[in-house]
């Protein structure tokens, strides 16, 4: 479970080693994100590299520019 001030790993090269979770978005009664919850509104990543293997779900979820710089999709 994420909850605010998580520290999480960045997974693109961005440029950023790490970065904090400030809020969680949705209803407001929400404590915890969950892997796989979206935690930038935007969906392209800030970098041009993504390391390591992604879920098959975000193809499904349309998250198509993550899933063509992906090394490896499970």
């Amino acid at each position: 479970m994420i909850q605010p001030q998580t520290r999480l790993n960045v997974a693109d090269n961005s440029g950023a080693r790490e970065l904090m979770c400030i809020r969680i978005i949705g209803t407001s009664n929400r404590r915890y994100a969950h892997i796989g919850d979206v935690i930038v509104a935007e969906g392209n990543p800030k970098g041009t590299r993504i390391f390591g293997a992604i879920a098959r779900e975000l193809r499904q979820l349309n998250f198509t520019k993550i899933v063509s710089l992906a090394p490896e999709v499970l």
